[in-house]
């Protein structure tokens, strides 16, 4: 599903742990690390499509996080030429996202990336909050930066 502007609608989860580290996850038979995300698919919503995809990738269920909020607003990037897949007549530039920030109430033990049959990760570890924004791909760093900027207020909400 693209939009009229050409932009695929995506949720993006920034899920951290109690000290407040988040999760990163190297894609399956790539190098490039990144939050987990995903396509919101038509007639779903923003919050159904993140718990999908959060048990989907790194098979957590609703009982194991706490939603501590989302952006207020869409967040768009576009993908590089040379990232897309070509598709003739297509429209497609790029993604805009609603991003989510969870906390894990459950364990490390609970993360699974291999809840799906072709799982996305292939491996995640924790990292410092805004050390995302060192690793990520060039053309995703804006809106990750924006992302983090909006949510981060949120940790120390959650911990008063």
């Amino acid at each position: 599903m693209i939009d009229e502007q050409g932009y695929r609608p995506n949720v993006g989860i920034i899920l951290c742990n109690r000290h407040d580290q988040v999760l990163w996850a190297r894609r399956s038979k790539q190098d490039g690390w990144q939050f987990p995300q995903g396509g919101i698919r038509p007639n779903e919503v923003a919050e159904a499509a993140m718990f999908r995809e959060l048990h989907e990738e790194v098979g957590l269920a609703p009982s194991h996080v706490d939603i501590l909020g989302h952006t207020r607003d869409w967040l768009y990037y576009d993908i590089p030429d040379e990232y897309r897949r070509r598709h003739p007549n297509s429209v497609f530039r790029g993604q805009k996202q609603k991003w989510f920030l969870l906390r894990l109430l459950g364990q490390d033990g609970d993360v699974r990336l291999d809840a799906c049959e072709r799982p996305e990760f292939s491996e995640w570890r924790w990292i410092e909050y805004w050390s995302a924004l060192e690793h990520i791909v060039i053309f995703k760093r804006d809106v990750y930066q924006r992302a983090l900027i909006e949510l981060e207020p949120l940790l120390s909400a959650a911990r008063a």
